[in-house]
């Protein structure tokens, strides 16, 4: 047998260098939850024997493994499966994972401006963004990307993280594209100069008549708050007297852009959200401090089961106080806060250090046991098998977690937040054809190609006039089962008419998207949602209950049911 030479050197490696990254995760949950981390000293004398151990097990593999290891990968895995101990949202990226996770949140990213999508391992562009030096060149919606400075782009394993690195970068700096486009052969070269690209989270805001007015806010990023202002300000302009507030799918982000929308509609200094946990140094209240624009009017809130964190702070905020009706599902329940923490070699720990409250003082977050997340993730999918998407009494609530708002009415804790009104999924318009349109964006491609060939016919027209007239077509409905059957989409008669409707609204939205809304430097899609909100079941519910947000205003709750107990 061979033995290893006491001799050779140890090669401190990359790896081994970021040990210390182990130790500062440990060091930082220990700051941020309390002194009783140095008191004694155990606790740091544990965690000093289990870094050295650690130390001791990585170096010996470095130095003595049987075959090559990647060090950087083992650390990684490691800080991933300790993390795992804790609860479901604790979590590691390394340095790209949490640049990319970051710039989700940010008013807007340095690149060149498309929106695309890979399919078959190829990049195409769903469509350059409006104002964007893409649409500048001319890069156009269809254009395939296949090289990057020189560099292959589409390919086996392409992946959106590749496609983000190649295309994202200083602005001033140029990018040199070679793409295919139809009809075109052998490819075009473009030499794009990267400029700063806005985010918009606030998706549309319309009037839906003289009086109703809808805003659609997708998350909540740094400029969220500030588009919000906007939208409510231009709505008001316009007769706003009664709000539609949509956070459906509504994942969460800066949990004080939250609060100051809610800000808006809450009047006096009344609380909106508090935080506790196991260091009362991270304890802290939130309460209304300014005179919002809309605070008289009846308000409604959507929201469904990807509604989450930041969008259920609002949402509780306002049905505590009895200022907005909330129709829809249980929310997801996230109620743990996270302290993003940058590590020396730019990863990020994002630790839990307190639980959300809402005024009433019910904890959102839903039951989960340290160490399995892997059952805490299913959670949605047994709601669904449960059946909670489609029937209201399937929805129980723990009686222990019972709370009242300022009126007096009963709301649970425990588990997300439970709407005032109940309305189930609608899946009557889904169908296996639907989802292989979907698959391989046949609906999209079609639309912008009707768009581009219909152009002079469209500009004839204002919106208005296209929303109330425009019709899909046989013919076109015909052209587009062409293109999916032309795709290797195999036709299924029964499950184009039953998603007929909407693949039509979804035609005729995408159209309107293109012929007006390419016009926008608002970053709205009003064009859409103007379009898909009049066959959207819920939206249309919202429409029906203004009689009863217009009662909670007054402080009327005989109108309103109560959630059954378990």
């Amino acid at each position: 047998m061979n033995q290893p030479n006491p001799e050779k050197p140890i090669q401190n490696t990359r790896g081994i260098v970021r040990l210390p990254i182990i130790l500062s995760l440990t060091l930082a949950a220990g700051m941020l939850l309390g002194a009783t981390f140095f008191s004694g000293g155990k606790k740091l004398t544990d965690v000093a024997k289990g870094y050295a151990k650690f130390r001791e097990v990585l170096m010996l593999v470095e130095s003595n493994y049987v075959d090559s290891v990647n060090t950087d990968e083992l650390v990684d895995f490691s800080i991933h499966k300790m993390l795992e101990k804790l609860d479901p949202h604790t979590a590691y990226f390394n340095a790209e994972e949490a640049t990319a996770a970051r710039s989700q949140l940010d008013s807007g990213f340095d690149g060149i401006g498309v929106e695309f999508n890979i399919y078959n391992d190829t990049v195409y562009v769903v469509t350059p963004l409006n104002g964007g030096p893409s649409e500048t060149v001319g890069i156009q919606s269809g254009d395939r990307l296949l090289k990057v400075n020189g560099e292959q782009l589409s390919g086996p394993g392409v992946t959106n993280a590749q496609v983000f690195k190649s295309l994202r970068g200083k602005r001033g700096t140029e990018v040199k594209l070679h793409i295919g486009r139809t009809g075109v052969k052998g490819g075009m070269d473009f030499t794009v100069v990267r400029d700063r690209i806005p985010q918009y989270s606030v998706d549309a805001a319309y009037m839906v008549d003289e009086e109703v007015g809808y805003i659609k806010v997708s998350r909540f990023a740094e400029s969220t708050y500030e588009e919000f202002k906007t939208a409510l300000s231009s709505l008001k302009a316009s007769g706003l007297k009664k709000l539609i507030l949509d956070l459906r799918g509504n994942p969460g982000g800066y949990m004080e852009r939250a609060t100051s929308m809610a800000d808006e509609l809450i009047g006096g200094n009344k609380l909106l959200v508090y935080t506790d946990g196991k260091d009362n140094r991270f304890d802290r209240k939130t309460h209304a401090r300014f005179d919002g624009m809309f605070e008289e009017g009846p308000v409604i809130v959507l929201v469904d089961e990807g509604s989450a964190s930041a969008s259920e702070i609002m949402a509780g905020a306002l049905q505590d106080h009895d200022r907005a009706l909330i129709i829809g599902r249980r929310t997801y329940g996230k109620g743990l806060v996270q302290m993003p923490i940058k590590l020396s070699d730019g990863s990020e720990l994002r630790l839990t250090i307190s639980r959300y409250y809402t005024p009433s003082g019910r904890s959102i977050q839903k039951p989960y046991e340290l160490g399995k997340g892997e059952t805490y993730n299913e959670d949605l999918t047994n709601r669904y098998n449960s059946g909670e998407y489609f029937i209201a009494d399937s929805i129980k609530f723990d009686p222990n977690l019972r709370f009242k708002t300022d009126g007096g009415r009963t709301v649970y804790g425990g588990g997300g937040i439970m709407p005032d009104v109940f309305v189930p999924r609608d899946t009557s318009m889904n169908s296996k054809y639907l989802f292989e349109l979907y698959a391989k964006n046949i609906i999209r491609e079609y639309a912008l190609r009707y768009g581009k060939e219909h152009q002079k016919t469209l500009e004839k027209l204002t919106f208005d006039q296209f929303l109330a007239d425009f019709t899909v077509s046989d013919a076109m409905m015909k052209e587009l089962v062409r293109d999916a059957t032309a795709a290797g989409i195999q036709y299924n008669e029964r499950g184009l008419n039953r998603s007929r409707p909407y693949i039509a609204a979804q035609l005729k939205g995408l159209i309107g998207r293109y012929q007006w809304g390419r016009q926008r430097k608002d970053g709205l899609s009003n064009e859409m949602y103007q379009v898909l909100n009049p066959i959207d079941k819920m939206y249309q519910e919202a429409l029906r209950q203004f009689d009863k947000a217009t009662d909670l205003e007054r402080g009327d709750f005989s109108s309103l049911n109560l959630v059954k107990e378990k």
